[in-house]
């Protein structure tokens, strides 16, 4: 019986990822790093921000990973182009709360940046529970933030819908032991399905909350 979706928030509940790699572009040339454009798929890859920070630059220290990460966020922020919600998400949000299913948020991003970014997109009573890179010592694929996120909801795993658009993220909410929906705006439909991702959705539009409470029939 399906009880409860917990989604992804870049590139699933917010349409980020475009922004978040011309912020990182910036950033790493303001420190002389000049890199292609496939150098930042990582970003893609549900990491959190210190794992990315030291990707890019090494072993840094905590007072740098803070500071680093100060600017990277605040050159987002500056960045002119407001972010918006995903195609279908809050249609398919409200239809979710409204039948009574549990709605949570797991991220490797920020609390800061999650909890800023919802109440400025008014989407932040829709989540009971939100668990962030901030609460667990390690991103996805991991399965450490998914099973926080079943905890603190106190739901078993098995009743749980997880929706990503990183193989990481599939692959740490399998490990957890929540199915997993995949949305493939990104064009890595055949790479989410390997992960383990069943279904696999283009965009929130082709889904309804009939068809998510079938996967657990």
């Amino acid at each position: 019986m399906l009880r409860g979706v917990v989604f992804d928030m870049d590139g699933v509940v917010i349409d980020s990822h475009p922004l978040h790699r011309s912020a990182w572009r910036t950033f790493l040339a303001a420190l002389g790093r000049t890199i292609v454009d496939s150098e930042l798929d990582i970003i893609l890859d549900g990491g959190k921000r210190d794992e990315i920070l030291k990707h890019f630059l090494g072993e840094l220290t905590p007072e740098q990973i803070v500071e680093y990460g100060q600017r990277k966020d605040e050159i987002l922020r500056k960045g002119g182009t407001p972010v918006e919600p995903m195609t279908g998400v809050v249609e398919l949000l409200e239809s979710l709360y409204a039948s009574g299913i549990r709605l949570a948020l797991a991220t490797s991003a920020n609390r800061y940046r999650v909890l800023r970014t919802l109440k400025e997109l008014q989407l932040e009573h829709y989540f009971e529970t939100v668990v962030t890179g901030d609460d667990v010592p390690t991103g996805k694929p991991d399965p450490a933030i998914y099973a926080l996120a079943a905890a603190q909801m106190k739901e078993e795993p098995d009743h749980l819908l997880a929706v990503e658009d990183a193989v990481s993220g599939v692959k740490a909410a399998r490990s957890a032991g929540m199915r997993c929906m995949g949305i493939a705006h990104n064009g890595r439909a055949e790479s989410l399905r390997i992960a383990g991702a069943n279904p696999i959705i283009e965009d929130f539009r082709s889904v309804s909350f009939g068809q998510l409470q079938a996967l657990f029939d």
